[in-house]
């Protein structure tokens, strides 16, 4: 981002009206510089090339094809750009398509339903998220996903307490644990214990924010359902 903390993003939207809205939208934010607004993907990943921004918001699917062109974008793009964070947006609550932009890695990349266009708050986060390196899933993805997974009685999920779900939830959504404890109303100890609670569970090493949300979605992608 610039010195001002302004991030340049680059919208990819092939529904006009969709685009110009979220391009003020975020403008109006007084966080975001809309360098770019482009109707397909070849037009994205040349705004790209030659703008280089910090981040990318696209739909995920556009002209020519209409099936998965923003993912494949994204991949594209943070092969070629690794600073360039990329925030995917879907009419969908299908988790396959999360887990297809997640396939390779989840660092710099966040999967949103476009429900969440009109939060803009929910919006400017995910874009600073996946600037810094980190991930951002829609939580009713996340809730897809955990429901599934812990259906089986052999999934390590089905161990887990109402609350710590919870927790997960929030955990994938790239939010400390201070976050946590706003959104869950709970003391920072006990949001601690439950954080603990669920590596243990699940097997999994804890480290930092970004790298427990890739651990999380790895986990959910390799486990059956």
């Amino acid at each position: 981002m610039d010195e001002t903390g302004t991030l340049r993003v680059v919208i990819a939207e092939d529904n006009y009206l969709v685009r110009e809205g979220l391009r003020r939208l975020l403008e109006d934010s007084g966080e975001i510089d809309v360098v770019a607004s482009t109707g397909n993907a070849t037009e994205l990943l040349d705004a790209v090339r030659r703008l280089d921004p910090h981040a990318v918001l696209t739909d995920i699917r556009m002209p020519p094809g209409h099936h998965m062109e923003g993912i494949e974008a994204a991949r594209d793009i943070r092969a070629a750009h690794p600073e360039t964070g990329v925030v995917v947006l879907s009419q969908h609550a299908d988790e396959s398509y999360a887990l297809a932009l997640f396939s390779d890695g989840s660092a710099g990349l966040g999967y949103l339903l476009k429900d969440r266009i009109g939060d803009l708050e929910d919006l400017v986060h995910a874009l600073r998220e996946v600037c810094a390196g980190g991930s951002v899933i829609d939580p009713q993805i996340v809730d897809t996903l955990v429901r599934r997974r812990s259906a089986g009685a052999s999934s390590p999920l089905s161990a887990l307490s109402p609350r710590e779900l919870e927790v997960l939830r929030e955990m994938a959504q790239g939010k400390t644990n201070a976050g946590i404890e706003q959104a869950l109303f709970l003391s920072s100890s006990t949001v601690e214990k439950h954080v603990n609670a669920i590596f243990t569970k699940l097997r999994l090493p804890e480290s930092g924010v970004h790298r427990r949300v890739a651990a999380v979605l790895a986990f959910l992608q390799n486990n059956g359902g």
